[in-house]
């Protein structure tokens, strides 16, 4: 799997049913903090990995920095990426810097599959349930960060969740034979929603009531701190969603939001949803359905609930909820 037909990451049989997975991402930075962009930048990575169904194995640093950069910030950088990799069972086995005027830093994130439990953007089937594992609007709240009005506690938020693995959400899909998944990063909730669409030949259905967001996104939607990839997501991915009249254009702009280090998104086939939700629930891993798969195409935004049971009691502060909050 290449690019004869694109996923979140380049997959080579092995033979015997093993598969070889192998990705890449990198960034400048998102925070201020270098050990948690450090840290960040490599759950970012390691998240395609996740979407596909491997485990991590190793990873090689891609780092670029002005020479007027502290050293002790650049390893303070390597060191977050380094835990980060630590804490998903992977080892940092090398990696290549070179000089440039602003700090880049990321992965070549490889890790190993069998063929029985891959997840691809293509195997999503109607009746599918769709479920996400982290709230939307780290785009909007770290431009509010960047434009000094972000609160401490929203960055806190913000911040706890990029840094959060999609390695107990992989494991429950596997576990629970889901076949269709993707990690929602820059292209915002919609726009890895229609790659699904596009490449599973579906519909989605968005309940856009059950869709969690970040305590403040809405109000830095308001106040016009939306990054330039999220109105670029709107502007190309908007005419191929069908937003129901009622949904305001803050709420549809925050499903466009450009995403780092987000949730999975994960196809879960309806006979095993109860099951993943168990299973869910026993790990306090908090999970949210959002919707389902259709027959058709494109993207249909319902200014509803979904109607199904979800976790509510994530860590790092309160959520917020097209038309109401926790």
């Amino acid at each position: 799997m290449g690019l004869g037909a694109p996923d979140d990451a380049a997959v080579w049989r092995l033979g015997d049913g093993q598969l070889l997975i192998v990705t890449t991402d990198f960034f400048t930075p998102v925070v201020d903090d270098p050990y948690d962009y450090g840290s960040i930048a490599a759950a970012n990575a390691l998240s395609d990995l996740y979407a596909m169904g491997a485990k991590p194995r190793f990873a090689l640093n891609i780092l670029a920095v002005p020479t007027s950069l502290p050293s002790e910030v650049v390893s303070t950088i390597l060191r977050g990426g380094a835990e980060k990799v630590l804490e998903a069972g992977a080892v940092i086995a090398g990696g290549h810097s070179v000089q440039d005027d602003e700090p880049k830093y990321g992965l070549v994130a490889i890790g190993m599959g069998t063929r029985d439990t891959l997840m691809t953007k293509a195997a999503a089937k109607p009746g599918d349930i769709l479920v996400l594992s982290k709230p939307l609007g780290t785009g909007v709240t770290t431009t509010a960060l960047k434009n000094g009005v972000a609160s401490d506690e929203d960055a806190t938020q913000a911040i706890t969740w990029m840094k959060k693995l999609n390695e107990d959400i992989a494991e429950i899909a596997k576990a629970h034979s889901v076949q269709a998944a993707t990690d929602i990063t820059g292209f915002g909730l919609i726009g890895h929603g229609l790659e699904m669409t596009e490449n599973s030949g579906v519909a989605l259905s968005i309940f856009a009531r059950s869709v969690p967001f970040l305590k403040h996104a809405r109000d830095y939607v308001e106040m016009n701190h939306v990054p330039g990839g999220s109105s670029d997501n709107q502007r190309f991915f908007g005419e191929q969603v069908n937003f129901q009249e009622t949904l305001d254009p803050h709420s549809r702009m925050l499903l466009f939001d450009a995403q780092t280090s987000g949730g999975l998104l994960v196809a879960v086939p309806a006979s095993a949803f109860d099951a993943f939700m168990a299973s869910a629930e026993n790990l306090q891993l908090p999970v949210w359905p959002i919707g389902r798969v259709e027959e058709g195409t494109g993207i249909n935004v319902i200014d509803d609930e979904f109607g199904q049971s979800a976790n509510h009691d994530p860590p790092g502060g309160e959520l917020w909820y097209i038309g109401r909050s926790l």
